[in-house]
């Protein structure tokens, strides 16, 4: 086997599920803090600042999964069976929250139960994604390259934990989001709840860093032994301060910033992850080169997504850029 096919793949996913928590990750959080909204105006407001975007950022999910069904059918085959009713419930939150944000604009009389069902949606996704990765994280039993674990092995305090860590994560993706999105009553609410959220976001990324290496040896392995110990150190020291000027720029009423160092943040939290598992697919047994697809279909497929995936990210660049600037008070997009 191509030894670096694999590793190419892997970055690829990898790129796909950064993506998709960033872009989906800014609108869901805007769900979630949307029961936190003083008036249907504010409301209104909140859902035309991700209007043109919210769609198309779920695509990076689809990609996802589907270059882990393609160039990794092991991993797909023990990883579904393992996750399947997270996946489950997160797939029918998105459904709730895509039919509420559509009929939410037309619906009068019921408006109230659209707003309940966007809101639930949008927290239900967010938090069952956080499963997801708590139960991923953890580790998958497999046999015989087989799940030979139970349908609840993911049902775990550290997987809850998780859960709750993402929600918060979101809220605070979506509330600097709409920092740089909104004008008005929406800005100032949405700078508050960033305040509340930060430092609860990093109490997450805290406990879960020190709950990993204290719960699972094979991590505690990779951060805490000489060379890595050194090598890996800036990370969390990049994280506070980076997390601090992300504070700062809050308090000094900056408007774009704290969305791109939230971004960061991100960023590095899921840098630290990817080191906590790589090379492991299935953790805590089966590499990427163990779980790969033949290096004929890994090349196929490679083909096409060497020329989609520019036309893609410039699809998205000119939406984003056609689309900048501030929503304003009883503005929207139609």
């Amino acid at each position: 086997m191509t030894w670096y096919l694999p590793v190419i793949w892997s970055l690829l996913l990898a790129v796909a599920i950064a993506m998709y928590v960033v872009l989906d990750g800014f609108d869901l959080g805007m769900g979630i803090l949307f029961p936190f909204a003083k008036s249907d105006v504010e409301k209104d407001q909140m859902m035309s600042s991700v209007a043109p975007f919210w769609d198309g950022n779920e695509t990076w999910l689809v990609l996802g999964g589907g270059g882990l069904f393609v160039a990794f059918p092991l991993a797909y085959s023990i990883v579904m069976p393992a996750l399947y009713l997270p996946v489950i419930f997160m797939l029918l939150a998105l459904v709730f929250r895509g039919v509420a944000f559509e009929f939410r604009h037309v619906a009068d009389t019921s408006r109230f139960l659209w707003n309940i069902a966007f809101a639930g949606g949008s927290t239900l996704a967010a938090f069952f994604q956080g499963v997801l990765l708590g139960g991923f994280v953890q580790g998958i039993k497999v046999e015989n390259n087989a799940f030979a674990g139970g349908p609840l092995d993911w049902a775990t305090p550290f997987a809850f934990f998780c859960g709750f860590g993402v929600v918060a994560g979101y809220g605070l993706i979506g509330a600097v989001w709409l920092v740089m999105k909104t004008e008005g009553a929406a800005a100032r609410h949405a700078r508050a709840h960033a305040k509340l959220l930060l430092p609860a976001v990093l109490i997450f990324m805290g406990v879960v860093s020190l709950w990993t290496p204290i719960a699972f040896p094979r991590i505690a392995d990779r951060w805490f032994t000489t060379p890595n110990l050194f090598y890996l150190a800036p990370i969390p020291l990049v994280t506070l301060l980076l997390a601090w000027f992300v504070w700062r720029w809050l308090n000094e009423g900056r408007e774009n910033r704290p969305f791109f160092g939230v971004i960061g943040l991100f960023l590095l939290g899921y840098l630290g992850i990817g080191i906590s598992i790589f090379p492991n697919l299935v953790p805590p047994s089966l590499t990427v080169w163990q779980t790969a697809a033949a290096p004929a279909s890994q090349i196929f497929m490679l083909i096409g997504t060497v020329f989609m995936l520019p036309i893609v990210l410039g699809y998205i660049a000119f939406v984003y850029w056609l689309f900048r600037g501030k929503v304003r008070e009883g503005e929207g997009y139609h």
